[in-house]
């Protein structure tokens, strides 16, 4: 099997244990001398913890990277975090090799991989989506997402010990960390479920840590593109808006929103969409947010699709599906549910000004 470490001018993975802590240590030093002295210890403090994280990350993938390597050559940072990421999904023969990075992203990347023996049979091509560590991670507004939604552990199943919540409740290292496994394994459970349906996501194998491994769509060389860097014929618009519209009422039956869902986080390939992205889903049933949400998502597609040629309403679409779903409509799309960052939320912004 092939999985490992490129050699890198600045810093060689070969190094003892004691160097690389050394390595740090000398890190340390080296801003500190041009730090003010009423700085250095609150600097000392705050940056301790993550230096001693980032030493165990890399001795422990310097250990790793004896027997695995992977053809993939990456960055020294991205390769010990997905070389720990990845081998319990390669000791358990899920991948044999990481062939090159498809997509980056501020929180997860997306690796083409090839089957091990555990699923060669089942596939020609696998996609490895590796989240990025916690302390590196750029979500906003989680919190809105996460409202009313149970949280999971690394196997998926619901958290029940009441330290565990705790940690959690209080913010601390620990309960971050469950956090963010939880963040993942909703994702993972919500792909589960929506394959198991018919929906058109695609079909997970296994969660490992900090890694997802599923269905890869696109070929060896070129990936599936996003719906959004897409122009559809005039024959095929019509039946793949259907065919979303379709996935949207799908995830309702099972008590999910998508929750970011836009022509960015649809894949199209060969005629066919693949909805993606999913570690966000909001529970209507229990989200006093859902709505809001919800009607963005519809609205989000509706302005691609009606850029396609596309007749359709956004929020009449919405209403019928959350409506027969026995769901109370609340509200319209506040400000708050919406990131100015985003061209589309930006959009749907308009569009509710416009209408007011």
């Amino acid at each position: 099997m092939s999985f490992g470490f490129a050699q890198n001018e600045t810093f060689n993975l070969t190094m003892s244990k004691n160097q690389l802590l050394e390595f740090y240590d000398e890190l340390d030093d080296s801003v500190l001398e041009e730090t003010p002295a009423s700085q250095k210890q609150v600097f000392q403090k705050r940056e301790s913890k993550k230096q001693v994280a980032d030493a165990k990350l890399f001795v422990r993938a310097q250990e790793i990277s004896r027997e695995f390597k992977f053809t993939y050559k990456a960055a020294r940072f991205e390769e010990a975090w997905l070389l720990d990421s990845l081998v319990q999904i390669a000791e358990h023969q899920w991948i044999s090799d990481v062939l090159r990075k498809v997509k980056g992203g501020k929180e997860a990347s997306v690796y083409l991989c090839t089957p091990g023996a555990a699923a060669a049979a089942r596939s020609f091509l696998l996609a490895a989506k590796v989240y990025r560590p916690r302390m590196l991670r750029n979500l906003k507004n989680d919190s809105q997402y996460r409202a009313g939604r149970e949280d999971l552990d690394e196997s998926g199943n619901v958290i029940i010990d009441d330290g565990t919540l705790h940690a959690m409740k209080k913010r601390t290292a620990f309960g971050e960390e469950v956090r963010h496994q939880s963040w993942i394994a909703y994702e993972f459970t919500t792909l589960e479920t929506l394959h198991a349906a018919g929906a058109d996501v695609p079909k997970p194998y296994v969660m490992e840590k900090n890694a997802i491994l599923m269905e890869y769509i696109g070929d060896k060389s070129t990936p599936a593109s996003i719906l959004n860097a897409v122009n559809l014929d005039p024959d095929e618009a019509q039946p793949l808006f259907e065919r979303v519209v379709c996935n949207i009422d799908l995830m309702l039956t099972h008590d999910r929103i998508h929750g970011d869902l836009s022509a960015y986080n649809i894949l199209y390939w060969n005629g066919n969409i693949t909805l993606i992205d999913f570690p966000q889903v909001v529970i209507p049933s229990s989200n006093p947010a859902s709505w809001n949400i919800f009607l963005r998502d519809l609205t989000r597609i509706c302005q691609y699709f009606s850029a396609q040629g596309v007749t359709c309403d956004a929020r009449a679409i919405a209403v019928d599906l959350w409506t027969s779903h026995g769901h109370k409509i609340v509200q319209e799309v506040h400000p708050k549910y919406l990131d100015p960052e985003k061209v589309e939320d930006r959009q749907v912004w308009k569009e509710v000004t416009r209408k007011k």
